[in-house]
């Protein structure tokens, strides 16, 4: 099985931001990921993550004015300076604690802006990567379904794989999350493996629920395995809204530990 880690927007929100860290680790977890995590300040969440022997992965971009309805400013024509002050904090605040990645994310825009904003999230992406190579970091672009964000700009697999053509920078890559592309498009493991080298990132969790990956229309445990047959060697990352306390729900390991990596999860759920 691959490498878990927890997206700690989401799992063990029972605690408080810095006490997530800890709950995690004590799960098995060995990876974490944050959305918006800059309330807390660098220095607080680094002593934290090395306390508890974690490897932070990511964060998103700030998303802009979320009152006036913004998801992300990467592809919205006439706010390009605004987007890269997003950028400028997430590779600063993601640099001072260790992330490896950088989620730039494109926002919503209206049907009659599709061209443009396509253009203005490419040159965009070109200024994000070279920020975030500076700082060592890889720049990740993830499809969201329309279900969950009407007018998200970026809602396919393939879309971003065209953007990341024309960006033309090694560094950025695709977040595959299987929850909004199971519901955009499906064909979960033949787009997985047309993309591999594409893949920064793998996110899962149940759908129609968002719950965790042990219900609903996707075969999870079978997805993981085909990321062996693939030689996927990235984490997937456990985003999902759980039924109730994370620690209850996390039976989903232990279902799958016929192939579990134990480094990659605690020893109650081998």
């Amino acid at each position: 099985m691959p490498r878990f880690s927890a997206n700690l927007g989401f799992l063990f929100t029972e605690h408080s931001e810095l006490d997530r860290f800890a709950a995690a680790a004590a799960s098995g977890f060995k990876a974490v990921e944050m959305h918006w995590p800059y309330q807390v300040p660098a220095s607080a969440m680094r002593g934290e993550l090395q306390r508890n022997g974690l490897t932070m992965l990511g964060v998103n971009t700030p998303v802009g004015n979320a009152v006036g309805g913004d998801f992300g400013l990467g592809a919205v024509p006439g706010r390009e300076g605004e987007f890269q002050q997003t950028v400028d904090v997430a590779v600063s605040y993601g640099s001072q604690i260790g992330a490896s990645a950088v989620h730039c994310m494109a926002g919503a825009v209206s049907p009659d802006a599709l061209e443009a904003a396509e253009r203005t999230f490419i040159e965009n992406l070109k200024v994000a990567a070279d920020k975030a190579g500076r700082a060592g970091m890889t720049v990740l672009i993830e499809p969201i379904n329309h279900r969950d964000k009407p007018g998200y700009f970026l809602s396919r697999v393939e879309q971003a794989a065209g953007i990341i053509e024309q960006v033309a920078r090694s560094n950025v890559k695709i977040m595959f999350d299987c929850y909004h592309t199971q519901i955009m498009q499906g064909d979960l493991t033949r787009r997985l493996e047309t993309h591999l080298k594409l893949l920064g990132h793998v996110q899962i969790a149940a759908v129609p629920s968002r719950a965790e990956p042990d219900e609903g229309e996707i075969d999870y445990a079978e997805i993981c395995r085909a990321l062996d047959r693939m030689g996927y060697d990235g984490w997937v990352g456990a985003e999902y809204r759980p039924r109730g306390r994370t620690e209850d729900g996390l039976g989903w390991l232990s279902a799958w530990s016929d192939g579990c990596n134990p480094s990659s999860v605690g020893s109650d759920q081998a």
